[in-house]
C-alpha cells in the first residue's frame, strides 16, 4: 500500500512538472477586486478554460486585491513589461482610450439593455479605440450602476452640496459631473477610501451597490440613493505588444474565451448588484428613495451639462452626438 501510494505522488508530481514546463506564455494580470467577488471568480474560470484549451501553454497569474496598485500603477507597470493584463474600471478605460469615457458620464443610460445596444452598435468603434491606446480588448466586464453612498439622506443634487464627497483622484469625467452638479469634492486615491471613510475625511462616496460591499464601504456609510448617478463601465485587456507576440491559435484561444467569460460576469454582476441593495437594506444601510420631480427635472439637464463639460477634453463632439442619437433612436423604438 505505501509503495503504490509513493508510485501515485511521483506520477502525479511527474504530471504536473510537465504542465508546469509545457506553459510557454504566463500573463501576468493585476486587479482591485478582492478574492471571492464574481470579478476573481470570473477570471478564474477564464484562466482555466485558457489553459485547458491551449493545453497548457498559456495562462495568467492573477495578482488580486490592488496589491500591485490602483489602476494607473497598474497601467504605468503594463508599460514597464512588469505586467501585461488588467481589470479595469472607467479611469483605467480613460488612461488607455479617453474617448470611451463617454460611457461613465451622468445619467447617461437608463437601463441595460440600453447600455447593450450601444456595445453592440459600436463593437468595432470601441475595440480600436483600446487598439490605438497600446491595448487589445478581451471583453467588457461592466461594474454596474453607480449609487451615492452617505452619512445624511441625500434625496436630491442640492442636498450633495452638505457632504464631503469623495471624488477618484484624476477622474475627470468625476470631475466634470460633480461641476455640473455645483459640488467641491475631495479627489483622493480609490485605496484610501475606506480609510478615509473612518477618519470622517469623507462622508459620501459614489460606487455600485456590490462593490460597496466588496470594499467594505458600506460598513462606514449609512444612507444609499436609489437614484443611479451613472453605469460604470469595466474590461479586460492585455498589452498589444504582448498579444501580438503570441501565436495565432493563443490569440483566439484568448479572444473568444474573455469574450465569453467577461459576457457572463456582466450578466452576473448585474444580478449581484440588484441582490446587493437589499442586503445592504438588511445590514443596516437605509434606502433613500429620490426626489421623483427634482429627478425628472434635473438629472437629465445636469447630465448633458457635465457630458458638454467633457467635449474636446476626453471625446469630441461628433461621437457624443452619434452615442446620444443612438440612444435616442433605440428608446423611440422601446418605449
Amino acid at each position: 500500500m505505501f509503495l503504490k501510494r509513493l508510485t501515485t505522488l511521483i506520477a502525479c508530481g511527474i504530471f504536473l512538472g510537465n504542465v508546469a514546463s509545457s506553459q510557454q506564455y504566463t500573463i501576468k494580470f493585476a486587479t482591485l477586486a478582492p478574492p471571492g467577488t464574481a470579478w476573481m471568480n470570473a477570471m478564474k474560470e477564464y484562466d482555466a478554460a485558457v489553459r485547458k484549451e491551449s493545453g497548457g501553454r498559456l495562462g495568467f497569474k492573477i495578482y488580486a486585491n490592488g496589491v500591485q496598485g490602483d489602476e494607473k500603477d497598474v497601467l504605468r507597470k503594463i508599460q514597464l513589461g512588469q505586467l501585461h493584463s488588467a481589470g479595469i474600471t472607467g479611469v483605467g478605460i480613460g488612461e488607455i482610450a479617453p474617448r470611451l469615457r463617454i460611457l461613465d458620464t451622468p445619467f447617461l443610460f437608463r437601463k441595460y439593455d440600453e447600455i447593450d445596444y450601444v456595445h453592440k452598435t459600436f463593437e468595432q468603434q470601441f475595440a480600436k479605440m483600446f487598439e490605438d491606446g497600446g491595448f487589445v480588448l478581451l471583453g467588457w466586464a461592466e461594474v454596474g450602476f453607480v449609487h451615492i453612498f452617505s452619512n445624511v439622506p441625500i434625496s436630491k443634487s442640492s442636498d450633495l452640496k452638505n457632504v464631503k464627497m469623495w471624488m477618484w483622484e484624476g477622474d475627470p469625467v468625476a470631475e466634470a459631473t460633480f461641476k455640473a452638479l455645483g459640488v467641491s469634492p475631495i479627489p483622493l486615491s480609490i485605496t484610501d477610501v475606506l480609510t478615509s471613510l473612518q477618519t470622517r475625511l469623507i462622508d459620501a462616496v459614489y460606487t455600485p451597490p456590490l462593490a460597496a460591499i466588496a470594499l467594505q464601504w458600506w460598513t462606514r456609510v449609512k444612507y444609499m440613493l436609489d437614484y443611479p448617478l451613472a453605469d460604470a463601465s469595466g474590461a479586460v485587456v492585455v498589452s498589444k505588444s504582448y498579444f501580438d507576440a503570441l501565436p495565432n491559435d493563443l490569440k483566439g484561444i484568448l479572444l473568444r474565451n474573455g469574450k465569453k467569460y467577461m459576457t457572463q460576469l456582466t450578466e452576473q454582476s448585474r444580478k449581484d448588484n440588484s441582490k446587493s441593495i437589499e442586503t445592504l437594506r438588511q445590514r443596516g444601510v437605509n434606502i433613500v428613495h429620490a426626489d421623483a420631480d427634482v429627478a425628472a427635472k434635473d438629472y437629465p439637464e445636469i447630465g448633458n451639462s457635465a457630458r458638454q463639460l467633457l467635449v474636446g477634453k476626453l471625446y469630441n463632439k461628433e461621437l457624443l452626438e452619434e452615442v446620444e442619437n443612438a440612444l435616442k433612436t433605440y428608446r423611440s423604438s422601446h418605449k
